[in-house]
């Protein structure tokens, strides 16, 4: 087995008070194999890029101004943290020369379909509105819906949307799925969704869903998929939710369908604007459930994602082809 040198390996935590354990992962993961230097912000930049060859980056925080500190430096491969790329200098890292690659899907996949699979039975149960009730002191109302024959619509049929396929059939769900790409067999047989389409579908299958969860990146192909024409296509009774980017749904439109009673509720971990103004109404409503953006953000997640980053430092540092580069 061809060995592997040693790298100069820059890492860059968050700026912002997140759970530690993101950037403890990475530090346990790769301080053992390659020299690993933190990023400080109290001091210079420049001189901590000095030497450096690759970058790991939790969560897209490298800003233009590090991108190109770290190009004068003579760095050569950046390591993204994160599966989306709309928070990332793209164009910047590649118009640098530098090699790019980010945590393919798979490695949260499990972690966003268990909070859209929460999400979905907490708007079927009406947990929301059954918590007002026994916080006023009375009992038995409302009365839930059984998911078992009701359809949910994925839009995007890539990993984290095929484990909610997964969960969902479980609890005996119709499963209408939207991807652009054809999808293999095997997958088909064991998920055995109602109704395959592409784009062109998805008027469609948002007419016809009891629920619907997009599962993509954000893109200018996918900012508001779900728009305001297609949230008023959906019946009443439906519900969104949102586990994968805020944008990717018309978010006034789809608050004024839910303060407007035209949809039966929402689950929601992104936003188009984060933190969202928690003055807004829709917040208040029981129909209406949030979490802060931690969908993804479980210690498996972590974890799956640190030692990808060992791999693919190791594949570079061995001169073999890396995973997940980005390209334009």
């Amino acid at each position: 087995m061809t060995s592997v040198r040693r790298l100069n390996v820059l890492f860059i935590p968050h700026a912002a008070s997140i759970d530690q354990s993101w950037s403890d992962d990475v530090v346990a993961a790769i301080a053992g194999s390659h020299e690993l230097r933190v990023f400080d912000r109290e001091k210079a930049a420049g001189p901590q890029f000095e030497a450096v060859e690759v970058i790991v980056d939790l969560g897209g925080n490298i800003s233009g101004e590090l991108v190109d500190a770290a190009a004068d430096a003579g760095v050569r491969f950046i390591q993204a943290q994160t599966n989306g790329l709309d928070h990332v200098e793209v164009d910047r890292i590649l118009d640098a020369g530098m090699l790019l690659c980010h945590c393919p899907g798979h490695l949260s996949g499990v972690a966003l379909a268990d909070r859209a699979m929460m999400f979905l039975l907490m708007l079927a149960h009406r947990y929301g509105e059954g918590r007002r009730t026994f916080m006023r002191g009375a009992l038995y109302s409302p009365n839930g819906m059984e998911p078992a024959g009701r359809s949910l619509a994925i839009i995007g049929f890539g990993h984290s949307g095929r484990l909610l396929a997964r969960r969902a059939r479980a609890f005996g769900m119709r499963i209408l799925a939207i991807d652009v790409r054809p999808i293999e067999q095997g997958v088909l047989d064991e998920l055995q969704p109602e109704f395959l389409g592409g784009p062109d579908d998805l008027d469609r299958v948002a007419a016809q869903c009891d629920f619907l969860s997009p599962h993509l990146h954000l893109t200018g192909r996918t900012r508001h998929v779900i728009d305001r024409r297609r949230i008023g296509l959906m019946k009443p009774t439906a519900c969104i939710i949102n586990v994968a980017r805020g944008e990717l749904i018309d978010e006034d439109a789809l608050y004024e369908a839910l303060l407007a009673r035209r949809l039966g509720g929402a689950g929601l971990d992104v936003f188009a604007q984060e933190p969202p103004d928690l003055a807004h109404p829709v917040f208040r409503l029981p129909n209406v459930y949030v979490s802060p953006h931690t969908a993804g953000g479980t210690d498996g997640t972590s974890r799956n994602r640190a030692r990808f980053a060992l791999e693919n430092l190791n594949r570079y540092a061995r001169g073999e082809a890396l995973e997940a580069v980005v390209a334009r």
